[in-house]
C-alpha cells in the first residue's frame, strides 16, 4: 500500500513542474503579453520572486564590491587600471640590444655581438671547468686575505678612530686610566681610507667645537707633536707616515706633557690648535719594524671584479649558480677587505653573519632574481653590464656613498649635518621616480594588487612596532634592500639594475655591521652626543672675577646642587682633563700654569657618572674671564 502512494506523489510533482513549465512557455509565446495563469503557475512565480528577493542576502563581498563599482564608474575605471590585465600576463624577455642591422646604401650588415660571444665561449662553459676554477678561486682568495691581514701582528692593528685619550672624563681623574703619558713607543698598522672617517657629533677642544672631520689636534710644530686624543691614523696620514689609499705601518712615541699645539694642514687634512697644556702627547718616529703593511683592498677589488665578469661573460653557468657566486664574493669581499668589522677581520663574527645572509639571499632568489636573471641568458654582455656595475656600486657603499651627507636615517643626524636634509629630499625624489616606474611595470602583469597588499601589510606592521615605548625605528640600508627587492622580480633591464644594486647594498650592510635591529634605544643611537641632562652654572663670571689677583690666589665657584634631583656631586674639566670630582662648590687655580689660556667645563655627577658638561669658560693670561656659551659641550 505504501509503494503506490509514493509513486503517485512523485508523479504529482513531475506533473506540477511540467504544467508550470508549459504555463511559462505559453506566457512567453503570448504576443499580447497577457497569459492565463493557473494556480500552479502562480505559485511557481511567487516562489521564484521570494528566491530572487533573498539572493542579495547571500551575495559574497566580491559581488557586493562589483555592484558598488557599477554604481561609481570612475572608481570602477581606477580599480580596473590598478588590477591590470585579466588573466595575468607575463612580460616578454628583453630582446638583446647588441643584435642589430646597419644599412649602408643598398647593403645591409647584421651585427650580432651576443651570439658571437656565446659561440666563442661555449667550450669554456663546461661545468667541471667551472668547479675547478671555483676551487682555484677559493684558494687564491684565501692567500690574498692572508697577505692582507694575517702577516702583521694582530695587536698592532688599530682602527681609524683609535686614540690614546678618551673624550670628556673617559680617562678618569687626572687621566689616571690613560697612563702612561710618556716614555713609551707603539708600532701600529692603519687601514686605508681613514681620512674619510669623521666625528659624527661635535667634539669640544678648549673652547672650539669640531664635527664631521677627523679629530686632529696639533702637529704644526717642528716635531709634529699631536695631542693624545687625536685620531692616530688620520694624524699619520697628515704627517706623511702612511698612505690614505693603502694604509700602512708606523711607530709613535709618547712624549707626555706639551703646551700650545699648533694647527697644521698637509696631505688633504687639517688639524686644529690648542693653546693650553695637555698631559699626553705623541710624535711619529721616522722608521718602523713592521712589515707587510700595505692595504690590498684595491687589488682585491680588481681581482673580484675580474672574477665576476669572467663568470657572466665566459663561464656562463646557470643563472642560479651565477647568483650564488655574486652573494658569496660580495659578502667576503666586504668582510675581509673593503669594510671588515674590525682589524684584523674577526672570522668568527663573519661566519656568524654569513648563514643568515644566505637565508635572506635565498629569499631574494625566490622573489626576484629567478624571474629576471635567466631572461638575459642569451645576452651575457648585457647581463654583465646591468648587474655587475650596480652590484659593485652597492658592495662598495662605504666609498660610493661617502660624499652623501647622511650617515643614519634619524632625524637628529639629518638635521645636524649640513646638506643632510637636501640630500634626503633628492634621494626620496629619485626613489619615488623608480617606484612609480616599477609600479607601472608590475601593473602590466596584473600582479599590482598582490604586491600592494603585501606592502600595505608590511607598512602597517612597521607603523605598529615603531610606536613601542622606549624604542626608536632605525632603517638600516640592508633593510631597505630587503623591502625593495620583491618589487624588482620582472624581466626588464631596469629591474636587473635595481637587483644588482640592492644585492650589493644588502651584502655591504650585513657583512660590515651585521643584522642590526630595526628598533634601537636612544642610548644606542646617541653615540657620544650630549645626554640632554641638567647643566650646572658657574658663579664666577666676567664681572665677579678679580683680574688683579695672581692666578695662584684665584678660586672659581659654581652653584650648589639643585633640590629634588638625583645629582650628588660635580665633575670639573680643566683644559679638557678631569681635575676635580666631589661635592665642593669651588676649585683653587693655584696648581695651574700661569701665562697660558685655561678652559673650564663643569657637569653634575650621579653615583660617579657625569652628566653633560657645560661649554667652556675661558680664562686668558691677562685675567679676562669669558663666560661659557649656553648648552652642553
Amino acid at each position: 500500500m505504501a509503494e503506490p502512494s509514493t509513486s503517485s506523489a512523485t508523479s504529482s510533482r513531475l506533473t506540477h513542474v511540467a504544467q508550470s513549465a508549459t504555463t511559462i512557455e505559453d506566457a512567453l509565446d503570448d504576443p499580447t503579453g497577457r497569459s492565463k495563469f493557473t494556480p500552479a503557475s502562480s505559485f511557481e512565480l511567487e516562489t521564484q520572486q521570494v528566491s530572487a528577493q533573498s539572493l542579495p542576502r547571500t551575495q559574497s563581498w566580491r559581488s557586493r564590491w562589483r555592484g558598488f563599482e557599477a554604481e561609481h564608474p570612475r572608481l570602477q575605471r581606477i580599480c580596473r587600471y590598478i588590477r591590470g590585465p585579466r588573466p595575468k600576463a607575463d612580460l616578454p624577455e628583453p630582446a638583446p640590444w647588441l643584435n642589430f642591422n646597419i644599412y649602408t646604401g643598398r647593403k645591409q650588415y647584421a651585427i650580432a655581438l651576443e651570439p658571437a660571444v656565446i659561440r666563442a665561449t661555449r667550450p669554456l662553459t663546461n661545468p667541471w671547468l667551472f668547479v675547478i676554477l671555483t676551487a682555484g678561486y677559493i684558494i687564491g682568495f684565501a692567500f690574498f686575505s692572508r697577505a692582507e691581514s694575517f702577516l702583521t701582528p694582530a695587536d698592532s692593528f688599530i682602527g681609524c678612530t683609535a686614540t690614546y685619550w678618551a673624550a670628556l672624563d673617559g680617562c678618569g681623574l687626572d687621566g689616571s686610566e690613560c697612563m702612561p703619558f710618556s716614555n713609551s713607543t707603539f708600532d701600529f698598522r692603519c687601514p686605508a681610507q681613514c681620512s674619510s672617517v669623521v666625528l659624527q657629533n661635535p667634539r669640544t677642544v678648549g673652547d672650539e667645537q669640531v664635527d664631521f672631520v677627523p679629530l686632529i689636534v696639533g702637529g704644526g710644530d717642528s716635531n709634529h707633536t699631536y695631542r693624545g686624543d687625536t685620531f692616530i691614523c688620520a694624524a699619520a696620514v697628515q704627517a706623511g707616515r702612511i698612505s690614505d689609499s693603502r694604509g700602512g705601518c708606523a711607530t709613535l712615541e709618547l712624549v707626555g706633557n706639551f703646551t700650545n699645539y699648533l694647527p697644521f694642514s698637509a696631505n688633504g687634512l687639517s688639524s686644529i690648535g690648542f693653546p693650553s697644556v695637555f698631559p699626553l702627547s705623541f710624535r711619529f718616529l721616522p722608521t718602523t719594524s713592521l712589515r707587510s703593511c700595505s692595504d690590498l683592498r684595491n687589488e682585491a677589488l680588481l681581482f673580484n671584479v675580474f672574477i665576476t665578469a669572467l663568470i657572466f661573460l665566459v663561464l656562463r653557468p646557470k643563472a642560479i649558480v651565477a647568483y650564488w657566486c655574486l652573494v658569496c664574493i660580495g659578502f667576503w669581499h666586504v668582510a675581509l677587505f673593503s669594510q671588515p668589522m674590525a682589524s684584523p677581520p674577526p672570522l668568527d663574527q663573519a661566519f656568524q653573519q654569513f648563514l643568515p645572509t644566505l637565508f635572506v639571499a635565498y629569499a631574494f632568489w625566490r622573489v626576484a632574481f629567478q624571474f629576471t636573471l635567466p631572461a638575459f641568458r642569451k645576452a651575457p654582455i648585457e647581463a654583465a653590464v646591468w648587474y655587475l656595475g650596480p652590484y659593485w656600486v652597492g658592495v662598495l657603499t662605504n666609498i660610493t656613498m661617502d660624499k652623501i651627507p647622511i650617515d643614519r636615517l634619524t632625524a637628529s643626524d639629518i638635521s645636524a649635518r649640513p646638506g643632510g636634509l637636501t640630500a634626503l629630499i633628492i634621494i626620496i625624489i629619485i626613489l619615488l621616480v623608480i617606484v612609480i616606474n616599477q609600479v607601472r611595470v608590475i601593473r602590466k602583469t596584473g600582479w599590482l594588487p598582490y604586491y600592494l597588499g603585501w606592502y600595505v601589510v608590511g607598512g602597517l606592521v612597521v607603523l605598529v612596532i615603531s610606536q613601542l615605548p622606549g624604542l626608536e625605528l632605525r632603517i638600516h640600508h640592508y633593510i631597505i634592500a630587503i623591502v625593495l627587492m620583491p618589487g624588482t622580480g620582472f624581466p626588464t633591464r631596469l629591474s636587473a639594475i635595481y637587483q644588482g644594486f640592492l644585492l650589493g647594498m644588502f651584502l655591504n650592510g650585513v657583512a660590515a655591521f651585521g643584522f642590526d635591529s630595526i628598533l634601537q634605544t636612544a642610548d644606542d643611537l646617541r653615540r657620544d652626543a650630549p645626554l640632554g641632562s641638567d647643566l650646572p652654572q658657574f658663579l664666577t663670571n666676567a664681572t665677579s672675577y678679580n683680574a688683579s689677583m695672581p692666578l695662584q690666589n684665584q678660586t672659581i665657584f659654581w652653584s650648589p646642587l639643585p633640590a629634588n634631583e638625583s645629582w650628588d656631586g660635580f665633575a670639573l674639566l680643566v683644559d679638557d682633563v678631569e681635575r676635580f670630582v666631589g661635592t665642593a662648590l669651588n676649585y683653587s687655580l693655584a696648581a695651574l700654569q700661569p701665562g697660558i689660556i685655561h678652559f673650564f667645563r663643569l657637569a653634575f655627577t650621579s653615583d660617579g657618572t657625569a652628566g653633560d658638561f657645560t661649554m667652556a669658560a675661558t680664562l686668558y693670561p691677562n685675567g679676562t674671564w669669558v663666560d661659557p656659551l649656553p648648552g652642553p659641550s
